[in-house]
Parts: C-alpha cells; sequence; structure tokens
C-alpha cells in the first residue's frame, strides 16, 4: 500500500499551459505508488482554469503536486 489509500481525497495543483494560471482540485484517490511517487484517481472538482481537464477524469498525478491530504473515516 502506498502513501494514500483507496478512498482518500488530495487537492492537486493544475496548471494551464496557455495562460499559466494554476487551479486547486481535488483528486479521489485509487490506489498510490512511493516508489515512482505517483498517485492514481479521478478527479472530484468541476474545472475552471484548466479547460482540458474535466470532472470524473482519471489522472496520474506527482506528490510534488499534491498540496493537501484527507482521509474520510
Amino acid at each position: 500500500m502506498g502513501k494514500y489509500s483507496k478512498g482518500d481525497h488530495v487537492k492537486i495543483e493544475a496548471v494551464n499551459e496557455q495562460s499559466g494560471e494554476s487551479e486547486w482540485m481535488w483528486l479521489l484517490v485509487d490506489r498510490s505508488d512511493d516508489v515512482n511517487r505517483l498517485v492514481f484517481g479521478q478527479l472530484d472538482s468541476e474545472p475552471i482554469v484548466v479547460t482540458d481537464m474535466r470532472l470524473g477524469q482519471e489522472l496520474a498525478v506527482s506528490y510534488d503536486n499534491v498540496r493537501e491530504h484527507r482521509r474520510f473515516d
């Protein structure tokens, strides 16, 4: 098991490559890989600034882009 568990939420930072603006969004975790420092899951926020992403989209995100971690028991 990795640092983040299935069902956890992590707040990730995504950047609009055209404008340079960043946006914070929640990712619902499926699993994580500590060796490669990646967390996998579905986007759980509706993007506003990063228009090439969508709610529910499957993502792999570097631990370096995780800003907050929540575990709801």
